[in-house]
């Protein structure tokens, strides 16, 4: 019997990671292993508790999480990881990944990634931040890494304005992490 396809899905501090929720239910119910990491900022809007009840797996927290065995739960995920999905990306979450900083157990995945995972990325911010130089410099190298984008998408964002930067539909970003993650995807 095969195992399923990993996708560890990184949450980030925005207000779309509520959204996640329903990604990690999606990716669930199709029959994906999900492992869901927040972040400390992601935790400032959602909690562990529905990603672990529709994951069916811990969720990580904190780059010093314990669980059983002797490997660091962050290369555990690296080595495992099929796909790596950051939705809602932040543009902070962007610049340390363009840069190789690694001060938290999601960005330490990343690092750690074996080189046959694939990353998909779906950024949610301000329209400003990610029109900024240093975000869209932070994109086009993480594109040049082999890294996928979906979104962000224009509409109504949280802060008022109208423009580029919500996250795009979750359906669609499923869709594609399981397309990824498919056998010969």
């Amino acid at each position: 019997m095969s195992h399923p396809a990993t996708i560890v899905l990184g949450v980030t501090g925005s207000i779309a990671a509520h959204r996640a929720v329903d990604l990690a239910s999606l990716l669930t119910r199709a029959g994906r292993a999900v492992h869901v990491v927040l972040t400390a900022d992601a935790q400032r809007f959602v909690t562990a508790v529905p990603f672990q009840t529709l994951s069916r797996h811990p969720v990580v927290t904190d780059l010093y999480d314990v669980e059983a065995g002797w490997q660091p739960v962050h290369i555990r995920l690296a080595d495992e990881a099929d796909l790596l999905l950051i939705a809602p990306a932040t543009a902070h979450c962007l610049a340390k990944l363009a840069h190789g900083l690694a001060d938290d157990a999601l960005s330490c995945i990343a690092l750690a990634l074996s080189p046959r995972a694939k990353i998909l990325l779906a950024p949610a911010m301000n329209g400003k931040m990610w029109q900024h130089p240093a975000t869209q410099q932070n994109v086009a190298t993480l594109r040049a890494r082999g890294a996928e984008f979906l979104g962000p998408e224009e509409g109504l964002l949280a802060c008022g304005y109208e423009g580029i930067g919500r996250l795009w539909p979750v359906e669609q970003i499923a869709a594609r992490a399981l397309a990824l993650t498919a056998p010969g995807g």
